[in-house]
């Protein structure tokens, strides 16, 4: 009896009367190649210039989901998301927030000229001395920390993503909706 249940209920998921369960956090984000601390610690504080010559102070932004994404001009895959990130900033999450730090030396003309060709309006950090890319251990780019509305982290991704795909629009959904760290 129990197989012609689990049968029936297959048949019916595959016709679409029976819709399938929905991933969990926890799966979705294992999907995405988030790795979770086992201790969830408060983010390093920063303040850092943008291009725009605007400053950001991180614990400014407590109350919201934080994409904290380091990139680098010269970084084929960070070249290659900026555009995602800036088409996943104009969706307009309510709760979130993308603050993208450059660690390119020197000054700040080539991140400009940069940011203004592929992303008009989108901003970004920059971290010459690479003092903030320290804080957060950064040994390879891009890499990308979700930090919770509390200020912890909840999340570290190394690599490039499809920040524009449904399903990463989904988690970043989900995320501001737990609005918290555990």
């Amino acid at each position: 009896m129990r197989v012609k249940l689990l049968c029936l209920f297959g048949m019916l998921m595959l016709a679409g009367a029976v819709d399938a369960p929905a991933a969990s956090l926890q799966q979705m984000m294992d999907g995405f190649g988030v790795q979770q601390p086992s201790v969830k610690k408060l983010a390093p504080d920063f303040t850092l210039t943008g291009v725009d010559g605007g400053q950001v102070k991180l614990s400014d932004l407590r109350g919201k989901l934080v994409l904290l994404h380091f990139w680098a001009t010269w970084c084929v895959p960070c070249r290659h998301e900026m555009p995602l990130l800036h088409q996943l900033d104009r969706d307009g999450l309510k709760q979130f927030r993308i603050v993208c730090i450059n660690v390119n030396r020197g000054d700040s003309v080539e991140v400009k000229a940069f940011m203004d060709k592929v992303t008009p309006h989108f901003h970004s950090l920059l971290d010459p001395s690479g003092e903030v890319r320290n804080q957060y251990a950064i040994r390879g780019l891009p890499t990308s920390y979700l930090i919770a509305a509390d200020g912890k982290i909840i999340g570290r991704m190394i690599g490039e993503r499809d920040w524009s795909s449904a399903g990463m629009k989904e988690l970043i959904q989900r995320l501001t909706k737990s609005n918290k760290s555990d």
